[in-house]
């Protein structure tokens, strides 16, 4: 028996997120039954970062264990015969048999994409959040580097999460402009359940000029999800790179 991690980019658009979910297409379901097929055998893969409905990604890890004899580095390419269009497997590696992707150290980055221009342009629809209404980037920024470091981000956890703890550390927040798109660049050790999304909705009224750059330091010592700024959509939001430490 052996373990084989893989690493796998999807367009989240037509998903109802990566975990499996009765009546629903997942990432994970469409995973499990590719490589089922496959290998003639009921698989089930082990997820790194659960990623929410509408969620892309090009990086996410899975592992399964297997007794085949086909070599681990050759299953990316017979997995992708077997996947819809959307999703495909960068690779795929034999690793120790003890590799759980969610008990290891790990820095995880995700990029929030924001279109602000006076009109929507079509062909970034599915990967960028659109907004007409200016955004001052620089507000956005000062706002942001009140999330870096550790804190307890309870006030940007959805309502109802059940988690051991919402104390998390955020590495590195940057905000910047490219092109017509503003980037909202976060990584972390570990992301609370619309975490990503909720810091991008309260970032954007920072730069809307709804809420001032310091009022971030206040939200996060409140521990109160209606203190912080909405739910930014998921179309913007991509898993652009996983460390493990």
């Amino acid at each position: 028996m052996k373990r084989v991690k893989l690493v796998v980019a999807y367009d989240g658009t037509a998903y109802h997120g990566w975990q499996l979910q009765p009546g629903s297409r997942t990432i994970e379901g469409e995973l499990n039954k590719a490589l089922s097929a496959l290998l003639q055998k009921e698989i089930q893969v082990i997820g790194a970062s659960r990623t929410d409905s509408g969620v892309h990604a090009l990086c996410n890890v899975a592992v399964f264990d297997t007794d085949t004899r086909i070599p681990a580095v050759k299953l990316s390419y017979a997995l992708n015969q077997r996947l819809p269009e959307d999703i495909r497997v960068q690779s795929s590696e034999e690793v120790k048999a003890d590799f759980h992707p969610r008990h290891c150290s790990s820095r995880k980055t995700y990029e929030y994409r924001i279109l602000n221009t006076r009109f929507p342009i079509p062909t970034k629809r599915l990967y960028a959040h659109f907004t007409y209404v200016p955004l001052d980037v620089e507000k956005m920024r000062q706002a942001g580097a009140y999330l870096e470091g550790e804190h307890d981000f309870k006030s940007f956890c959805a309502a109802g999460a059940v988690v051991e703890s919402t104390v998390r550390t955020i590495y590195e927040l940057t905000v910047e402009k490219e092109g017509d798109e503003i980037v909202i660049r976060v990584c972390g050790n570990g992301f609370l359940y619309n975490m990503v999304r909720i810091i991008a909705g309260t970032l954007m009224e920072a730069g809307r000029g709804n809420l001032k750059p310091d009022a971030v330091k206040t939200i996060l010592e409140g521990k109160n999800r209606q203190m912080a700024g909405p739910t930014a959509p998921a179309c913007g939001l991509t898993l652009v790179r996983y460390d493990f430490l």
